[in-house]
């Protein structure tokens, strides 16, 4: 695929504009997908981080894990209540939350989905410029004076 600008013009594109439209287009696309097998992208966060977890996970551990996820924060906490009265999650007499066997049917699903979603959105994109893209915009973010955080 060949872009129809060249790269004078491209040079002058607004950086910030680029950021926000493939942030807001790849999320759209992957909710999407997510929502198609009844899961939202928070509750796929948290159904994924239980199952890594080995031996379950307290809520604050996963507010904790999940609060830089895309501005979620505190927001999570009911995506949680959700797994649970989905019978996706039980809370252990310890409090912590461990996933059933119907919450990691749902997570692998959701796992296939997660992979095919990186995989279209990084076709025709090699992994030298795919590092290339995701340490640029990392200098970027820390040339701004922002944290970089390790997601």
């Amino acid at each position: 695929m060949t872009d129809s600008r060249d790269d004078a013009e491209l040079l002058r594109q607004p950086i910030g504009y680029w950021t926000w439209a493939v942030g807001k287009t790849v999320l759209a696309y992957a909710r999407a997908r997510l929502a198609a097998i009844g899961v939202t992208q928070p509750q796929w966060w948290v159904l994924n981080h239980v199952v890594g977890s080995g031996d379950g996970v307290t809520r604050d551990e996963l507010l904790a894990a999940n609060q830089d996820n895309l501005d979620v924060g505190a927001g999570l906490a009911p995506e949680i209540d959700v797994l649970l009265e989905r019978k996706l999650l039980v809370r252990g007499d310890d409090d912590r939350l461990r996933i059933t066997d119907e919450g990691r049917e749902l997570r692998d699903r959701a796992a296939g989905i997660q992979r095919a979603n990186r995989e279209k959105v990084t076709e025709g994109i090699t992994e030298e410029e795919y590092l290339t893209t995701v340490k640029v915009l990392r200098r970027m973010t820390r040339n701004v004076g922002a944290d970089v955080p390790d997601v």
